[in-house]
């Protein structure tokens, strides 16, 4: 056991619920992107802090974002994650000063078109992989949106589970104005979320901004708050609301969503069937109902 375990087990007297939490504390302080804060009770907030460059996604913040949400999953304390920008905006997109990478495989000398497209698809395929380590992690995702959420931003909200916004909030599927289709998840999920795919459509072909009065009446956004302030309080009241509840029922039913969006009734409904098998057996169900018998609030083991 290294030093620096030992100094944390001595100060937060081998309790494992104080270490989790030093653990993150000392793991966000590595992230150059993002900043991970415990707000309240078993909510995490993550936000994307690169206020000076607008909240710009570049390398780093493609491989801490997934990173963050593949220890999130694996957190006992944390069982609700919201998500939101630093500074004047959600984020702008893709950072478009920080495609090194991408120019050094397509000028390789030592590259042949098929050598080329083969490492240009992993490349992408670890950006894809970021973004859906936000839709596996089992903890409910909230969005909150502000100003601008351009681009890349589309394809990260859209993986989340809930997303709100502020009055201020606009979106734009930017990629086509680009050259090139989205390829991070836009596609895949927006229409799905929306339930509408000529509408998903215009907005892909088109590249036009639709802001927050619209992004509710299509469905990509639930609520509508005044300003940014009022925005994170409600994405934060949210969190703690679900927090309070299963963390069993919570995750077990995230799962299966996301599960059955992308099967037929019958295969839902048999994944949660064989999920249910094991799950009730599980305390939280009788934690419940004697909460409820007794009209008080239920407290739920970890999980």
């Amino acid at each position: 056991m290294n030093s620096v375990t030992n100094q944390i087990l001595k100060v937060f007297n081998k309790n494992p619920a104080n270490i989790s939490l030093a653990l993150r504390a000392m793991s966000s302080t590595a992230y150059s992107t993002l900043k991970v804060t415990t707000p309240k009770e078993c909510v995490v907030h993550v936000e994307i802090n690169r206020p000076e460059k607008r909240n710009a996604m570049n390398g780093a913040f493609f491989k801490e974002i997934g990173e963050c949400f593949q220890k999130l999953a694996d957190d006992a304390e944390c069982r609700v994650v919201v998500l939101s920008g630093a500074g004047k905006i959600f984020t702008a997109g893709l950072d478009l000063t920080d495609l090194g990478a991408v120019i050094a495989i397509r000028e390789h000398p030592d590259y042949d078109t098929g050598r080329r497209a083969f490492k240009l698809r992993q490349f992408l395929t670890e950006w894809q992989r970021s973004f859906s380590a936000i839709e596996k992690c089992n903890k409910p995702v909230i969005a909150a949106v502000h100003s601008a959420c351009v681009g890349g931003g589309v394809d990260l909200t859209s993986a989340c589970d809930i997303r709100y916004c502020s009055e201020d909030a606009w979106f734009q599927i930017k990629e086509v104005d680009l050259g090139l289709a989205a390829d991070l998840g836009t596609l895949q999920r927006f229409p799905k979320v929306i339930g509408n795919d000529s509408y998903a459509r215009e907005l892909a072909f088109t590249a036009r901004k639709f802001y927050a009065t619209e992004a509710k009446q299509m469905g990509f956004v639930s609520r509508v708050l005044p300003d940014h302030t009022s925005l994170l309080e409600a994405a934060l009241d949210t969190a703690a609301l679900i927090a309070s509840k299963s963390p069993v029922a919570v995750q077990g039913t995230k799962v299966s969503m996301v599960y059955s969006r992308d099967h037929t009734v019958q295969e839902g409904l048999e994944h949660i069937g064989i999920w249910n098998q094991a799950m009730l057996q599980s305390t939280d169900m009788m934690e419940a109902a004697v909460a409820q018998m007794q009209k008080k609030e239920a407290k739920f083991s970890k999980l």
